[in-house]
Parts: structure tokens; C-alpha cells; sequence
């Protein structure tokens, strides 16, 4: 199969996580997606990630994990790592590179954290130790939607907020086909990982962070704010920063350098 593509599913306690592989690398790699997990799992993306993403599959086994697919009400981003090791466990990884992004960002910060054997390398990509007010302006606004169960909103914000001026008048035109094909069942999983990330708060713990970190941000980011990644760096010993003066929170997808640029500081 194309980049070993492989979709999975593993059983936590009384759920199950979808996860999908790809790469044919000795090093392990896991990359953590941000807060769209809520909305669409990465079940059955195996082969469109691996290409996407095809430029670590040699170097490296990728692994994307989703959150569990049942949530507990109250349930934190620290409550999510524990979920993560134990995935990590469960498939016999004992120490991978991390990439996480957005609110996979918020998890990797507590995984290096919380558990500094299992984390080789670390890159936090716009992400934040905490919440601020362009983070909580953000989410709440999504989660007012959500609530609504108006999608097509839920869609014209987000890619609003994610990404550039141009690509938004580029591609607005999809959001209403958006709101209509993409819409989930419920709202439960998103609304309770935007709850986690309101409530998001690893700042304290940040200056234990051992491991070598890349920290990635967009000047132009409207979803969390530059100052967030400014912030990461300046409390993660030794941390490197990468400010994209053009994009903002979009930055992994618009910047064409993007991947290379973490593939580089990963086998520094």
C-alpha cells in the first residue's frame, strides 16, 4: 500500500481512539491535530495524510491520533495525555518525536511534561500554554455556533479565523457545501475539547520541559494570538522559535516550508 497507509483503532478502557500509520522509518513520529478533532475524527485518513505529510515517511513510522471517540464531561487536556500514554502503550511505542498542533499542541506540552521518557523531540506548532483572550474570544464563538447547530457558521468562522485574507477569498465559496457535507451528528466531542481548551493551563510546568523544542508561530494568527508562541518559547528551556511573519494560525497548511522545516529540526 502507498506509504504504508494503514488506519487503526485501539481500545481505551470502555471507548476506543482512531489512529492511522504510515512511513516505513525506524524513528517514531506522532503528530497530535488540533481542535477540528472534535468535529471529524482522523478515521479512515490513513492514505490522504500519508501523502500529505509524505515527507516524513521515510525517516520515520508515522502515528495521527484522535482523542477517544467517548469523551467524560469536564474532561481536561492533562486528562487527554493520559489517554495518549496509554495508546503509546498499547501499540508498544516507548518514546517518540511529538508534533503537535493547536490543541494537539496543548497535549504534547503536558506529554513532555507529565511524561519526558516517551518525548524524543518536541515541536509545538501555533499553540498555547494557556488561555488568553483572542483563544477564549475564539473557541467561544465556535462554541456558540456548535450550540446553535449551525454549521455553515461554525465553517465561515473558522476558516476566517484560520487562515489568510486570500485563501478565505479564495475559498469561501466551499463553506456553505462545508456546512452541509461536513456537519456531525452531535456536537458532543468538540464542544467538551473546546471546554478543554478554555481551561487549557501548562505554563507552570513548561520550564520542566527537558527535551529539545522547536516552537512555531504565525505573526498574523487569529485564533490564539503571536504573542502565544512567544510565549512557549520563552519558558521551554532552550527552545527554538519560528515566527512565519506572513501567515497566521493556517501556517502548517499555507507555508509551503512548513513540513521541511520541522523535518530539519527533528533530525538535526
Amino acid at each position: 500500500m502507498l506509504f504504508h497507509a494503514k488506519n487503526g483503532k485501539l481500545t481505551l478502557g470502555n471507548t476506543d481512539m482512531d489512529y492511522v500509520r504510515f512511513g516505513s522509518g525506524e524513528k517514531i513520529l506522532i503528530m497530535l491535530p488540533g481542535l477540528g478533532d472534535g468535529l471529524t475524527t482522523v478515521k479512515g485518513t490513513a492514505l490522504p495524510m500519508a501523502v500529505m505529510y509524505r515527507i516524513f515517511a521515510k525517516d520515520y513510522t508515522v502515528y495521527m491520533f484522535s482523542r477517544k471517540n467517548d469523551l467524560p464531561a469536564g474532561v481536561t487536556t492533562r486528562d487527554m495525555v493520559k489517554d495518549q500514554a496509554e495508546a503509546m502503550e498499547v501499540l508498544g511505542i516507548r518514546k517518540a518525536d511529538v508534533v503537535g498542533v493547536s490543541m494537539g499542541g496543548m497535549i504534547a506540552q503536558h506529554l513532555a511534561i507529565d511524561y519526558p521518557e516517551k518525548v524524543g523531540k518536541l515541536v509545538l506548532a501555533v499553540t498555547s500554554a494557556r488561555a488568553n483572550p483572542v483563544l477564549t474570544d475564539s473557541v467561544k464563538e465556535w462554541m456558540a455556533h456548535a450550540r446553535m447547530g449551525d454549521h455553515t457558521a461554525l465553517m465561515d468562522s473558522n476558516v476566517k479565523k484560520i487562515y489568510s485574507d486570500a485563501y478565505y477569498r479564495k475559498n469561501k465559496w466551499l463553506v456553505p457545501v462545508m456546512g452541509k457535507v461536513t456537519k456531525p451528528k452531535s456536537y458532543d466531542r468538540f464542544l467538551k475539547q473546546a471546554e478543554a481548551c478554555l481551561n487549557h493551563d501548562a505554563f507552570d510546568g513548561l520550564e520542566r520541559i527537558q527535551t529539545p523544542t522547536l516552537v512555531i508561530g504565525g505573526e498574523k494568527d487569529r485564533v490564539l494570538g503571536s504573542e502565544a508562541a512567544r510565549e512557549i518559547a520563552a519558558r521551554i528551556p532552550g527552545a527554538q522559535l519560528l515566527m512565519y511573519e506572513k501567515w497566521g494560525h493556517g501556517v502548517y497548511e499555507e507555508e509551503t516550508t512548513f513540513n521541511r522545516s520541522v523535518l530539519n529540526f527533528l533530525m538535526e
